[in-house]
């Protein structure tokens, strides 16, 4: 099968198309003809080991998984013997977790991985649009307890992250207020926001308003600037955090009555399910910048890295 292969860090280059062996699946795996992936934040971070201690988990010399991609949007083409909940031909869509393997024609998944029943109105490159940012704020903001018509401002709101934050925060009857740049102001307005603030010309920690619940998505805020537009009992949510937010976080959690949520996601195949159901109700839209091919990876992989996407860069396999 066709794949995309890594053997060392490095710019997008590293990123090699080869044939490589179709996996066989276990008698717990189902086996995936991808056709669709994306190209995240996090995959370009991993493939460059930015920041170093990167390194510390997926290699020290090079990384240990050849084959990156997180995303998946598919068909089932074989099953273990032991598998119930899927059958051969099932569309799905899901994420790989740690197994990563992604950005290839195949991947073997176990049956009980993030992975549900692609939603009917959509097609598998919409499908590859929802994983990344909708688990990733989905998590996050169930952190919050966001209550109908609490205000929640979202930081970065034109990203994968955001995009799904945006219209997630609506479905829960917040009144949203989304931060982004000039040219994606309506656009986030179009996915339900009620004020969007461009960051180029204003800064929102300095109108005096305070919010229920500040999610920065990006790591682009200041943490003290954010605390102080916060309620006395809001939550500061950091989807993005380094080491010294994540201390600041624990202090201002322990001394004050606000909350401040940081660290790495996690994601259930209910996560997928919920996704697959509030997108055939209409509740919810993917965000798709630009789709290549497989064969331009490292072009999507050099764009995304730019960090002025819309939305989410989607991968055409096959």
């Amino acid at each position: 099968m066709k794949a995309i292969v890594i053997t060392h860090y490095g710019a997008p280059e590293v990123l090699q198309l080869r044939e490589v062996e179709k996996p066989a699946p276990k008698d717990n795996e189902v086996r995936i003809k991808i056709h669709a992936t994306s190209v995240t934040s996090g995959d370009w971070h991993l493939r460059k080991a930015d920041p170093f201690a990167v390194r510390l988990f997926f290699g020290l010399l090079r990384p240990q998984k050849t084959i990156l991609g997180f995303v998946v949007a598919g068909e089932i083409e074989s099953v273990g013997k032991d598998v119930q909940r899927f059958k051969k031909g099932d569309p799905v869509f899901g994420t790989t977790g740690m197994h990563f393997g992604a950005y290839a024609e195949y991947v073997c998944l176990p049956e009980d991985g993030v992975l549900a029943l692609k939603p009917a109105n959509m097609t598998y490159e919409e499908a590859a649009a929802i994983p990344f940012g909708g688990n990733t704020a989905w998590y996050f903001l169930k952190k919050a307890h966001i209550q109908r018509g609490q205000k929640v401002l979202i930081y970065g709101a034109s990203g994968a992250v955001g995009t799904a934050a945006v219209q997630l925060a609506k479905y829960l009857g917040a009144e949203v207020t989304a931060v982004c740049s000039t040219t994606n102001v309506e656009m986030v307005k179009s996915l339900g926001a009620d004020k969007a603030i461009d960051y180029t010309k204003e800064d929102f920690t300095q109108s005096g308003e305070t919010y229920d619940v500040i999610f920065d998505t990006v790591g682009k805020s200041s943490f003290s600037d954010c605390i102080r537009s916060l309620k006395k009992e809001g939550y500061l949510l950091l989807a993005a955090a380094g080491p010294t937010q994540m201390l600041q976080g624990i202090w201002t959690s322990l001394t004050s009555r606000r909350k401040v949520v940081s660290g790495v996601m996690s994601e259930t195949a209910e996560d997928m399910v919920f996704f697959k159901e509030l997108i055939e109700a209409g509740k919810i839209q993917p965000v798709i910048d630009r789709t290549y091919p497989l064969e331009q990876i490292a072009e999507a992989h050099r764009y995304v890295e730019k960090g002025h996407k819309k939305g989410n860069v989607v991968i055409k396999v096959g």
